[in-house]
């Protein structure tokens, strides 16, 4: 596999070549390192928007008509739809590009749907690779739109420069939302199919829960509360400007390179740990992981004991 060519035409705007590259990313092929070496340098430009949001409200209609508004200003646009897989299976219906279709021929968009895999958190392990991927592919813009907050699929805001929640009306008060953990992590807070009942009501619960918390300094962001209809259109230039303003404060402030900082930090943690989980398995097979476990249940020695005595081998 000649790396360098698939990134080349990757950077042209090669959409096979970009395909490839995340399948690479979503497989750990053995060329992923190089893979990786080789995109680095083109990397740190693109801006990362996450959509979350509870099943039902939007949110693969909800990224077409941003898609289109980002289109009208002539950015590249990359798309990370991730789906959840079966627990039984492991398959996934990967749905969310047929509420895309009018973006499919479009030279200018890239979507990717991803399965989850298992991965808790609401995206998959290797969203932070396939973002690297789009960055480098030249993309403006990459959206991930994610599995589907719960009470614990929360992971976005540690990918994303912006986070943008998506709330409708029917689907809970402001308790619930508090309890889903929105109200941390959303910079942009939009209401959509704001032409059902309840969707004014909504929008004011979601203000006045965000006002409770609103702790800091005058110049700290303060989260939007939008409305919009995604399916016609309705609100989305005022949901663009939003995600304008709080680039260009994040920028201003440093709040960007933090995010970002952090970000690297935690992908750099993901594949140490990755590696040792694959060590102890090595460990495992050869036994020595059985023979500290007999000694923690014979009580010669201690868990935290037989963790040194695993660290040790491990970096031995």
């Amino acid at each position: 596999m000649d790396v360098a060519d698939l990134v080349a035409k990757a950077r042209d705007g090669g959409p096979r070549a970009v395909a490839r590259l995340v399948s690479l990313v979503e497989d750990a092929h053995p060329a992923l390192r190089e893979v990786m070496a080789t995109l680095a340098p083109f990397t740190g430009r693109a801006r990362v928007v996450g959509l979350t949001g509870s099943p039902g409200v939007g949110k693969s209609t909800t990224t077409s008509a941003l898609v289109r508004a980002l289109r009208a200003r002539e950015e590249r646009v990359g798309v990370l739809a991730v789906d959840p897989s079966s627990p039984f299976s492991g398959g996934a219906l990967l749905g969310d590009r047929v509420r895309m279709q009018e973006h499919a021929l479009d030279p200018g968009v890239y979507i990717r749907s991803m399965a989850s895999r298992g991965h808790l958190g609401g995206l998959s392990w290797a969203t932070p690779q396939a973002m690297r991927v789009l960055d480098a592919a030249g993309c403006d813009d990459v959206l991930i739109e994610t599995v589907g907050v719960g009470q614990s699929e929360v992971e976005i805001a540690s990918h994303a420069d912006t986070t943008v929640v998506l709330v409708a009306p029917g689907m809970g008060d402001g308790i619930q939302a508090a309890k889903a953990g929105i109200l941390e992590i959303g910079d942009i807070f939009v209401v959509n199919k704001a032409d059902r009942d309840g969707a004014a009501a909504t929008a004011r619960d979601l203000r006045h829960m965000i006002s409770l918390g609103e702790r800091g300094d005058a110049g700290d962001w303060r989260p939007p509360v939008l409305m919009c209809v995604a399916s016609t259109g309705d609100g989305i230039d005022e949901f663009v400007q939003a995600l304008d303003d709080h680039t260009a404060w994040a920028s201003k402030t440093g709040a960007l390179t933090r995010r970002r900082l952090r970000r690297a930090s935690g992908e750099i943690e993901a594949i140490v740990v990755t590696a040792l989980r694959e060590r102890i398995g090595d460990l495992r097979e050869g036994r020595r992981l059985e023979q500290l476990a007999l000694q923690v249940v014979e009580g010669t020695i201690d868990p935290y004991a037989a963790a040194d005595h695993l660290l040790r081998d491990l970096t031995a």
